[in-house]
Protein backbone atom coordinates (compact mmCIF):
# COMPACT_ATOMS: atom_id res chain seq x y z
CA UNK A 1 0.00 0.00 0.00
CA UNK A 2 0.76 3.31 -1.05
CA UNK A 3 0.18 5.92 1.46
CA UNK A 4 1.37 9.50 0.21
CA UNK A 5 0.95 13.21 1.34
CA UNK A 6 2.44 15.87 0.02
CA UNK A 7 2.38 19.59 -0.29
CA UNK A 8 4.96 21.60 -2.68
CA UNK A 9 4.62 25.19 -4.50
CA UNK A 10 5.56 25.28 -7.99
CA UNK A 11 6.45 28.02 -10.01
CA UNK A 12 4.41 28.02 -13.83
CA UNK A 13 3.55 30.04 -15.91
CA UNK A 14 0.62 31.64 -14.18
CA UNK A 15 2.53 32.43 -11.17
CA UNK A 16 2.85 30.03 -8.34
CA UNK A 17 0.54 27.16 -7.66
CA UNK A 18 0.46 25.36 -4.68
CA UNK A 19 0.28 21.11 -5.00
CA UNK A 20 -1.33 20.14 -2.22
CA UNK A 21 -2.06 16.09 -2.51
CA UNK A 22 -3.15 13.16 -0.46
CA UNK A 23 -3.93 9.84 -1.38
CA UNK A 24 -3.73 6.06 -0.26
CA UNK A 25 -3.20 3.11 -3.36
CA UNK A 26 -3.98 -0.27 -2.69
CA UNK A 27 -1.34 -2.69 -3.60
CA UNK A 28 -1.23 -4.14 -7.17
CA UNK A 29 -3.72 -1.25 -8.47
CA UNK A 30 -3.49 0.02 -11.73
CA UNK A 31 -3.72 3.48 -11.17
CA UNK A 32 -4.19 6.68 -13.51
CA UNK A 33 -3.32 10.48 -13.05
CA UNK A 34 -5.63 12.39 -15.45
CA UNK A 35 -5.30 16.31 -15.61
CA UNK A 36 -5.06 19.55 -17.54
CA UNK A 37 -0.93 20.48 -18.90
CA UNK A 38 0.85 22.30 -15.07
CA UNK A 39 -1.48 20.78 -12.70
CA UNK A 40 1.25 19.13 -10.48
CA UNK A 41 1.10 15.55 -11.96
CA UNK A 42 4.37 14.65 -13.36
CA UNK A 43 5.17 16.58 -10.16
CA UNK A 44 3.44 13.99 -7.72
CA UNK A 45 5.25 11.18 -9.80
CA UNK A 46 8.87 13.00 -9.28
CA UNK A 47 8.05 13.51 -5.17
CA UNK A 48 7.18 9.86 -4.55
CA UNK A 49 10.22 8.77 -6.69
CA UNK A 50 12.46 10.80 -4.59
CA UNK A 51 13.36 13.20 -7.75
CA UNK A 52 12.03 16.42 -6.83
CA UNK A 53 11.56 17.56 -2.68
CA UNK A 54 8.74 18.99 -1.08
CA UNK A 55 7.91 21.41 1.46
CA UNK A 56 6.20 18.63 3.58
CA UNK A 57 5.86 15.22 2.33
CA UNK A 58 5.44 11.86 4.12
CA UNK A 59 5.25 8.70 1.94
CA UNK A 60 5.04 4.89 3.47
CA UNK A 61 5.30 2.01 1.11
CA UNK A 62 4.19 -1.17 2.70
CA UNK A 63 4.06 0.78 6.23
CA UNK A 64 7.84 1.74 5.64
CA UNK A 65 8.75 5.66 5.91
CA UNK A 66 10.34 6.60 2.86
CA UNK A 67 9.85 10.37 3.28
CA UNK A 68 8.75 12.30 6.48
CA UNK A 69 9.43 16.29 6.21
CA UNK A 70 9.20 16.82 9.88
CA UNK A 71 11.52 13.72 10.76
CA UNK A 72 13.58 14.87 8.11
CA UNK A 73 13.54 10.96 6.34
CA UNK A 74 14.47 10.72 2.90
CA UNK A 75 15.02 7.52 1.44
CA UNK A 76 17.76 7.59 -1.05
CA UNK A 77 16.35 7.70 -4.95
CA UNK A 78 18.33 4.27 -5.62
CA UNK A 79 16.83 2.39 -2.37
CA UNK A 80 13.19 3.03 -3.68
CA UNK A 81 11.70 -0.01 -5.31
CA UNK A 82 10.50 1.73 -8.29
CA UNK A 83 10.64 1.37 -11.99
CA UNK A 84 10.32 4.50 -14.22
CA UNK A 85 9.18 5.00 -17.42
CA UNK A 86 9.45 8.92 -18.82
CA UNK A 87 8.25 10.84 -22.15
CA UNK A 88 11.88 10.52 -23.59
CA UNK A 89 13.59 6.88 -23.18
CA UNK A 90 16.72 7.49 -21.81
CA UNK A 91 18.37 4.59 -23.41
CA UNK A 92 21.84 4.53 -23.84
CA UNK A 93 23.05 4.90 -27.60
CA UNK A 94 26.64 3.00 -27.28
CA UNK A 95 24.57 -0.01 -25.60
CA UNK A 96 22.46 -2.80 -27.55
CA UNK A 97 19.34 -3.26 -26.21
CA UNK A 98 20.20 -6.36 -24.20
CA UNK A 99 22.98 -4.53 -22.98
CA UNK A 100 20.55 -2.00 -22.13
CA UNK A 101 18.55 -4.23 -19.95
CA UNK A 102 22.07 -5.82 -18.51
CA UNK A 103 23.24 -2.36 -17.02
CA UNK A 104 19.73 -1.80 -14.96
CA UNK A 105 20.60 -5.05 -13.22
CA UNK A 106 21.79 -4.42 -9.57
CA UNK A 107 25.20 -5.75 -8.88
CA UNK A 108 25.34 -9.75 -8.15
CA UNK A 109 21.77 -10.34 -9.56
CA UNK A 110 20.89 -13.07 -12.35
CA UNK A 111 20.62 -11.83 -15.90
CA UNK A 112 17.68 -14.41 -16.39
CA UNK A 113 15.12 -11.85 -15.92
CA UNK A 114 16.65 -9.84 -18.88
CA UNK A 115 16.36 -12.96 -21.03
CA UNK A 116 12.39 -12.87 -19.84
CA UNK A 117 11.74 -9.89 -20.50
CA UNK A 118 13.02 -9.73 -24.09
CA UNK A 119 10.61 -12.72 -24.89
CA UNK A 120 7.86 -10.97 -22.98
CA UNK A 121 8.40 -8.06 -24.77
CA UNK A 122 8.63 -9.95 -28.17
CA UNK A 123 12.40 -7.89 -28.40
CA UNK A 124 14.20 -11.27 -29.78
CA UNK A 125 15.00 -10.39 -33.18
CA UNK A 126 15.82 -6.39 -32.06
CA UNK A 127 18.11 -7.72 -28.62
CA UNK A 128 21.54 -7.06 -30.89
CA UNK A 129 20.72 -3.92 -32.03
CA UNK A 130 21.39 -0.03 -30.92
CA UNK A 131 18.74 2.31 -30.03
CA UNK A 132 19.49 4.53 -33.44
CA UNK A 133 17.82 1.48 -35.10
CA UNK A 134 15.04 1.07 -32.92
CA UNK A 135 11.76 2.98 -34.06
CA UNK A 136 9.72 4.74 -31.41
CA UNK A 137 7.63 2.28 -30.59
CA UNK A 138 10.43 -0.20 -30.59
CA UNK A 139 12.63 2.09 -27.87
CA UNK A 140 9.74 2.27 -25.39
CA UNK A 141 9.18 -1.17 -25.37
CA UNK A 142 13.06 -2.01 -24.24
CA UNK A 143 12.14 1.59 -21.89
CA UNK A 144 9.46 -0.71 -20.64
CA UNK A 145 11.65 -3.79 -20.01
CA UNK A 146 14.36 -2.05 -18.54
CA UNK A 147 12.33 0.00 -15.50
CA UNK A 148 11.41 -3.67 -14.58
CA UNK A 149 14.95 -5.68 -14.69
CA UNK A 150 14.80 -4.74 -10.73
CA UNK A 151 11.46 -6.11 -10.27
CA UNK A 152 10.24 -2.70 -8.04
CA UNK A 153 7.20 -2.77 -6.25
CA UNK A 154 5.95 0.49 -8.18
CA UNK A 155 6.18 1.43 -11.98
CA UNK A 156 5.91 4.75 -12.24
CA UNK A 157 4.54 6.23 -16.20
CA UNK A 158 4.77 9.38 -17.27
CA UNK A 159 2.62 9.67 -20.56
CA UNK A 160 4.93 6.66 -21.77
CA UNK A 161 2.80 6.77 -25.06
CA UNK A 162 1.51 10.02 -26.30
CA UNK A 163 4.23 10.39 -29.11
CA UNK A 164 3.10 7.27 -30.83
CA UNK A 165 0.55 6.79 -33.66
CA UNK A 166 -2.84 4.98 -32.89
CA UNK A 167 -1.45 1.60 -33.78
CA UNK A 168 1.85 1.29 -31.80
CA UNK A 169 -0.26 3.07 -28.96
CA UNK A 170 -2.90 0.15 -28.48
CA UNK A 171 -0.64 -2.44 -28.67
CA UNK A 172 2.18 -0.97 -25.75
CA UNK A 173 -0.94 -0.97 -24.01
CA UNK A 174 -1.44 -4.46 -24.11
CA UNK A 175 2.11 -4.87 -23.19
CA UNK A 176 1.82 -2.26 -20.42
CA UNK A 177 -0.69 -4.39 -18.96
CA UNK A 178 0.72 -7.74 -19.66
CA UNK A 179 3.54 -6.76 -17.52
CA UNK A 180 1.57 -4.69 -14.86
CA UNK A 181 -0.26 -8.78 -14.18
CA UNK A 182 2.81 -10.46 -14.54
CA UNK A 183 5.02 -8.47 -12.01
CA UNK A 184 2.41 -8.10 -10.17
CA UNK A 185 3.33 -3.94 -9.66
CA UNK A 186 1.47 -1.04 -8.02
CA UNK A 187 1.40 0.99 -11.51
CA UNK A 188 0.33 5.17 -11.72
CA UNK A 189 0.18 6.43 -14.96
CA UNK A 190 -0.03 10.02 -16.19
CA UNK A 191 -2.67 9.90 -19.51
CA UNK A 192 -4.33 12.47 -21.15
CA UNK A 193 -6.30 9.72 -23.45
CA UNK A 194 -9.64 8.79 -21.39
CA UNK A 195 -9.52 5.73 -23.49
CA UNK A 196 -6.28 4.64 -22.44
CA UNK A 197 -7.01 5.24 -18.65
CA UNK A 198 -10.31 2.82 -19.43
CA UNK A 199 -8.52 0.22 -20.88
CA UNK A 200 -5.81 -0.26 -18.31
CA UNK A 201 -6.51 1.18 -14.96
CA UNK A 202 -8.61 0.28 -11.75
CA UNK A 203 -8.49 4.17 -10.46
CA UNK A 204 -8.51 7.64 -11.73
CA UNK A 205 -7.04 10.34 -10.08
CA UNK A 206 -8.20 13.65 -11.36
CA UNK A 207 -5.58 16.82 -11.07
CA UNK A 208 -6.68 20.32 -11.46
CA UNK A 209 -4.25 23.22 -10.13
CA UNK A 210 -2.86 21.08 -7.71
CA UNK A 211 -5.61 19.51 -5.87
CA UNK A 212 -7.07 16.09 -6.11
CA UNK A 213 -10.82 17.16 -7.78
CA UNK A 214 -12.52 13.76 -8.56
CA UNK A 215 -11.51 10.10 -8.26
CA UNK A 216 -13.03 6.26 -8.84
CA UNK A 217 -13.46 4.15 -11.54
CA UNK A 218 -12.84 5.06 -14.83
CA UNK A 219 -16.82 4.28 -15.76
CA UNK A 220 -17.35 6.86 -12.22
CA UNK A 221 -15.33 9.53 -13.12
CA UNK A 222 -15.68 10.08 -16.96
CA UNK A 223 -19.01 8.81 -17.85
CA UNK A 224 -21.02 12.03 -16.21
CA UNK A 225 -19.76 14.07 -19.49
CA UNK A 226 -22.29 15.25 -21.15
CA UNK A 227 -22.40 15.41 -25.16
CA UNK A 228 -23.92 18.05 -27.86
CA UNK A 229 -27.68 17.05 -29.39
CA UNK A 230 -25.95 17.69 -32.40
CA UNK A 231 -24.95 14.19 -32.54
CA UNK A 232 -22.51 12.96 -35.44
CA UNK A 233 -19.19 12.49 -33.63
CA UNK A 234 -16.36 10.08 -34.23
CA UNK A 235 -14.37 8.21 -31.14
CA UNK A 236 -13.03 5.34 -30.37
CA UNK A 237 -14.26 1.73 -28.71
CA UNK A 238 -13.33 1.61 -25.01
CA UNK A 239 -15.47 -0.49 -23.68
CA UNK A 240 -18.39 -3.56 -24.73
CA UNK A 241 -20.21 -5.16 -21.83
CA UNK A 242 -23.64 -6.92 -21.94
CA UNK A 243 -26.59 -5.98 -20.43
CA UNK A 244 -29.18 -8.27 -19.78
CA UNK A 245 -29.81 -9.21 -23.58
CA UNK A 246 -28.38 -6.08 -25.24
CA UNK A 247 -24.62 -5.06 -25.05
CA UNK A 248 -23.47 -1.11 -24.08
CA UNK A 249 -20.89 -0.11 -26.13
CA UNK A 250 -18.70 2.99 -24.81
CA UNK A 251 -17.24 5.34 -26.96
CA UNK A 252 -14.73 7.81 -26.19
CA UNK A 253 -14.51 11.11 -28.57
CA UNK A 254 -11.88 13.79 -26.93
CA UNK A 255 -13.22 14.51 -23.57
CA UNK A 256 -16.78 12.70 -24.08
CA UNK A 257 -18.00 9.17 -23.45
CA UNK A 258 -20.56 8.07 -25.66
CA UNK A 259 -22.86 5.24 -24.43
CA UNK A 260 -24.35 3.38 -27.39
CA UNK A 261 -27.35 0.26 -27.29
CA UNK A 262 -26.23 -2.44 -29.71
CA UNK A 263 -27.06 -6.24 -30.43
CA UNK A 264 -25.22 -9.61 -30.15
CA UNK A 265 -24.76 -9.68 -33.90
CA UNK A 266 -23.56 -5.84 -34.20
CA UNK A 267 -20.80 -6.22 -31.28
CA UNK A 268 -19.24 -9.63 -33.06
CA UNK A 269 -18.03 -6.78 -35.54
CA UNK A 270 -16.13 -4.54 -33.07
CA UNK A 271 -13.07 -4.75 -31.08
CA UNK A 272 -11.78 -2.43 -28.16
CA UNK A 273 -10.01 0.68 -29.93
CA UNK A 274 -11.69 0.51 -33.10
CA UNK A 275 -12.19 4.32 -34.85
CA UNK A 276 -16.25 4.43 -35.44
CA UNK A 277 -18.59 7.23 -36.40
CA UNK A 278 -21.75 7.45 -33.94
CA UNK A 279 -24.89 9.08 -35.12
CA UNK A 280 -28.34 9.75 -34.73
CA UNK A 281 -30.95 7.45 -36.83
CA UNK A 282 -34.57 7.85 -35.69
CA UNK A 283 -33.68 9.66 -32.17
CA UNK A 284 -30.88 6.33 -31.48
CA UNK A 285 -27.52 6.60 -31.86
CA UNK A 286 -25.98 4.10 -34.26
CA UNK A 287 -21.85 2.54 -34.34
CA UNK A 288 -20.69 2.96 -38.07
CA UNK A 289 -17.06 1.01 -38.59
CA UNK A 290 -14.70 3.71 -40.19
CA UNK A 291 -12.37 1.83 -42.57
Amino acid sequence: MIQFSAYKMLQTADGELPLDVNFTIEKGKFIAVYGNSGAGKTTILRILGGLTAAEQVNIKVDDVTWDDAEKKLHLAVQKRSIGFVFQDFALFPNLTVRENLEFALSKGDSKEIVSELIDLMELQSLQDNKPERLSGGQKQRVALARAIVRRPKILLLDEPLSALDDAMRFKLQDYILKIHQKYELTTIMISHSIAEIFKLSDHVLVIDKGRITKEGTPENVFSEQKISSKFQLTGEIISIKKSDIVYVVQVSSGNTIVKVIATEEEVANYTIGQKVLVASKAFNPIIQILS
